[in-house]
């Protein structure tokens, strides 16, 4: 039995409580209009993600501060390696930043979301688990 990461999990958008089964149904290249799809329960281990109905809102706190840092990350950026330009290059690039990395940024704040107020704890064993497909 080999022990998984809690980072590689995270990365992978995995269970917390298997770290094997994926959260999301479809790969954002899979199916691009669907990223937003997730399981209701681990695929593997069966545990059920939304832990109460409106769960995942509080995912849009970690949502805020990924939007917000990719914000002030594209306006460093343009401030000091592409010597200030004008305001409307900033109206423009910054909001169109922030669109494109929508879909990461929703994935990441929803699995860091899973995982940190889940109250979910690492089971190597279900790990093991053959993944079933009646979820």
């Amino acid at each position: 039995m080999q022990r998984k990461s809690v980072g590689s999990a995270i990365l992978h958008h995995k269970c917390p409580r298997c770290r094997t089964g994926a959260i999301f149904r479809y790969s954002f290249f899979q199916k691009p209009a669907k990223f937003t799809d997730t399981h209701k329960n681990c695929p593997v281990c069966g545990v059920q993600y939304e832990r109460e109905p409106g769960f995942f809102f509080g995912a849009m706190y970690i949502s805020y501060a990924f939007t917000m840092a990719i914000l002030l990350g594209t306006a460093f950026i343009l401030y000091n390696f592409f010597g200030d330009p004008e305001l409307m290059v900033y109206i423009i690039a910054v909001p169109a930043v922030v669109l494109l990395s929508l879909p990461v940024v929703f994935r990441y704040s929803r699995t860091l979301f899973l995982y940190g107020f889940g109250g979910l704890k690492y089971n190597p064993e279900l790990a093991d688990k053959a993944p079933t497909d009646n979820f």
